[in-house]
């Protein structure tokens, strides 16, 4: 079993990363994680969602989320909660605005290409997640961090993405279109050589003119400024490599979802990141385990022949049969899990009511995934 308390109590963790497909309660999850670690442990503690639904904020009774921290009043315990939704552009700005001087920051806000790439470039969301979390870690504000990730297989692209774009940003493609840039500005197809010219004109049929020469000033731009976007990225990804990261793997207990971790596990396992555990969200059990679903269906069958006056007795056979099978069906799919990695620990969360729509619900959550099995 996955020792949730322990973790959250850890001061040598100082990251915790919820990682999974969508729909299975990964905000929830995270938010439940920070919830607990800051009022059962005393933890100043800080929860980035890189997912852009609003359910964190609901939950944790904020009326908005955005690029800065924010707190969360009502809680109990000596430690602290603040919650933050990620806000790409503005985090690009901010790291343009780190490494450069104002005026040529306003040059490089102003070119096109930075426009584009800063709200819609494949990659740049995960890159700035990336660049977030080094801002966080790097104030010595926070003793615990948590990340939502994005739902879907391509929460992985929090590990991939930034690699990507640091290559991008640093390629040699790059470098090669600042030749105008460092010759003294003149136009790109002015100065290039006679060989280059041929792969200037095909790069400029494919992309367009004025775009490849936005693309050759960003650059510039970027070179002069604020170079060393991989170098940063590198480090960050080295952070998470560490064992102050722990990355939780969070699952409900369908087939889809479970493969899905089983491919994030693997994958987790291959980039030698610290996998804390598994948490299988919304498991159904019984509190009548030794009594089976044939057993129920039997007696219910039984109980509707003969005993008419038994009616309201059946049904409840009749649905305890099913919730057994259920039970059966989610054991048997998780199980797939646990039998090719025995070796991750595993919290179970029993299926809620009703939605987790706030801090009530956020602690029921918390307190279930930091229970003991007696």
């Amino acid at each position: 079993m996955l020792d949730v308390d322990a973790l959250l109590a850890d001061p040598g963790v100082r990251i915790v990363v919820c990682c999974g497909s969508g729909g299975v309660g990964k905000t929830t999850t995270a938010a439940a994680l920070a919830v607990r670690a800051a009022e059962e442990h005393g933890r100043r503690t800080v929860v980035l969602t890189i997912d852009p639904a609003r359910r964190l904020a609901q939950s944790l009774g904020l009326t908005e989320l955005d690029n800065t921290p924010r707190p969360v009043e009502g809680l109990s315990g000596d430690g602290d909660l603040h919650a933050m939704m990620l806000d790409m552009k503005r985090t690009f700005d901010e790291v343009v605005l780190s490494h450069t001087a104002p005026e040529r920051a306003k040059e490089i806000f102003a070119n096109p290409f930075y426009q584009a790439m800063s709200s819609t470039f494949s990659g740049t969301q995960e890159y700035m997640a990336m660049e977030k979390l080094s801002q966080l870690r790097a104030t010595d504000r926070w003793d615990l961090i948590v990340v939502d990730t994005p739902p879907s297989r391509s929460a992985l692209d929090f590990l991939d993405a930034p690699a990507r774009l640091g290559r991008f940003l640093d390629g040699k493609m790059l470098r090669l279109l600042m030749v105008p840039a460092r010759a003294g500005g003149r136009s790109m197809f002015n100065l290039v050589t006679a060989s280059f010219g041929v792969f200037s004109k095909a790069v400029q049929k494919i992309l367009g003119a004025q775009l490849l020469t936005d693309l050759s000033g960003f650059v510039s731009a970027l070179d002069s400024t604020f170079g060393g976007f991989r170098e940063r990225a590198d480090r960050t990804y080295r952070v998470l490599q560490d064992p102050q990261t722990a990355f939780l793997v969070v699952a409900a207990p369908e087939p889809d979802a479970v493969r899905e971790a089983a491919y994030f596990a693997e994958r987790l396992g291959a980039e030698r990141m610290p996998l804390a555990g598994l948490v299988l969200n919304r498991v159904h059990r019984s509190e009548l385990p030794e009594l089976s679903a044939a057993d129920s269906a039997e007696a219910a069958e039984k109980l509707s022949a003969e005993h008419a006056e038994h009616a309201l007795t059946a049904q409840a056979l009749q649905v305890h049969s099913l919730l057994m099978r259920q039970v059966a069906r989610e054991t048997e799919v998780s199980t797939g899990f646990t039998d090719e990695f025995p070796q991750v620990p595993v919290a179970y969360v029993p299926a809620q009511a009703t939605d987790v729509h706030d801090l009530v619900g956020l602690r029921a959550i918390g307190a279930a995934l930091a229970a003991r099995p007696e």
